[in-house]
C-alpha cells in the first residue's frame, strides 16, 4: 500500500495487477476500508484484464483523519438549519480525482458502492471526462425520502450497535442481521473483514462526518440528467440499507444507463453473485473502450 497525496489529504491506495491495463477504481462506502473490496473481487476484474484501484476514503483506515474537525451535529443537518461540516461528497469526489492524477491516469472505469456510488456519481457530474465508464453499485441519488432507511431499520442498526461491547462482534452481528436472504451468509469473510478493519483502527468520528457529508451534499437528480458517461446500476432487491427505490431512481436519472437488480441481494455483494456483477462491468467498460476508441479514429 502506497500513500498519495491529492489536494490536504493523505489517500492510503493499493493498485493491483499490470498498470498497463485499463484500470477500475474501486470507491468504498460509508465507513468502509479498501479491503471491503474483496482480494477475490479484485482478483476477477484482474483475470479480465483490468488493473485495479482501490483506496481508504478520507477519514477511514490509514487515510487523513479529520478526528480535530469533531463531530458535526446530525440533528441540525437533517432539521435544514446551518452547520459546519469540514467535507461533502463533493470534495470526497475531488480526492479520487486527485488520486487519479497523482498515480498518472487521465481516466479509469469508476465503481463505486454505497456512499462510494455517490461520490462516483459526484465524480462523473464534475469530472466526467476522468470517467471512462460508471458503475453504481447499491446507492441513490441524494433525492429526500429516496434510498432511505426506514426507521426500523434505524433502531435495529443502534439496538446492534448497543448490543456488543467487541467491535469484531458487532460487525458481524450487524452483517448477519441485514445479510442478503437468497444467499448463504459468509461468516468467515465477514469475520476476517472486520478483524482486518478493526486492526487497522478508524479515525474517532469518521464514520458521523462521512454520514454528514451525506447528508449535506443535495439531490444529484437534475444533475445526472445531462449525464453522458455509460452507466450501469446494480441493486439488490432486498437492500435494506439503501433500499431498491435508490437504483431505481438512480438508474432512471441518468440517460441511457442499464439496470440490473439482483433478486435475494441485500446491502453486501455475495461471492455467489460475483460473476453476474463482475460480468456486468467487464461488459459496459469493454464497450466504453470500444466507443472511445471508434471515436478517436473517427477524429
Amino acid at each position: 500500500m502506497d500513500r498519495v497525496r491529492t489536494g490536504d489529504v493523505d489517500l492510503c491506495v493499493e493498485w493491483l495487477g499490470d498498470r498497463a491495463d485499463p484500470p477500475i477504481l474501486l470507491i468504498a462506502g460509508h465507513g468502509a476500508q479498501l479491503q471491503w473490496w474483496d482480494d477475490g473481487w479484485c482478483g476477477a476484474l484482474l483475470d479480465e484484464g483490468f488493473s485495479v484501484i482501490r483506496f481508504d476514503n478520507r477519514d477511514v483506515g490509514d487515510s487523513t483523519s479529520f478526528a480535530s474537525s469533531g463531530e458535526p451535529d446530525i440533528g441540525a443537518i437533517l432539521g435544514g438549519g446551518p452547520t459546519e461540516l469540514p467535507y461533502t461528497l463533493w470534495s470526497m469526489a475531488e480526492d479520487a480525482s486527485g488520486l487519479l492524477g497523482a498515480l498518472g491516469l487521465a481516466h479509469a472505469h469508476i465503481v463505486g458502492a454505497s456512499m462510494g456510488g455517490m461520490i462516483a456519481q459526484c465524480l462523473a457530474l464534475v469530472h466526467p471526462g476522468q470517467v471512462r465508464s460508471l458503475c453504481s453499485v447499491m446507492s441513490t441519488t441524494g433525492a429526500p425520502g429516496v434510498g432511505a432507511m426506514t426507521g426500523a431499520t434505524v433502531g435495529e442498526l443502534l439496538e446492534l450497535d448497543r448490543a456488543y461491547d467487541d467491535p469484531v462482534e458487532r460487525e458481524v452481528a450487524t452483517a448477519r442481521r441485514f445479510a442478503s436472504p437468497g444467499f448463504a451468509f459468509e461468516e468467515a469473510a465477514v469475520r476476517a473483514r472486520a478483524a482486518r478493519h478493526q486492526a487497522r483502527g478508524e479515525p474517532a468520528g469518521g464514520v458521523v462526518r462521512q454520514l454528514a457529508a451525506m447528508l449535506a451534499s443535495g439531490d444529484r437528480t437534475a444533475a445526472l440528467g445531462r449525464l453522458e458517461v455509460p452507466t450501469l446500476v446494480v441493486h439488490g432487491d432486498a437492500d435494506a440499507m439503501v433500499p431498491l427505490d435508490g437504483g431505481l431512481a438512480t438508474a432512471a436519472a441518468i440517460p441511457g444507463s442499464a439496470l440490473l437488480v439482483v433478486a435475494g441481494m441485500a446491502h453486501e455483494l455475495p461471492r455467489a453473485v460475483w460473476p453476474t456483477i463482475v460480468g456486468a462491468i467487464v461488459a459496459l467498460a469493454r464497450r466504453a473502450d470500444a466507443d472511445r476508441r471508434d471515436e478517436q479514429g473517427g477524429r
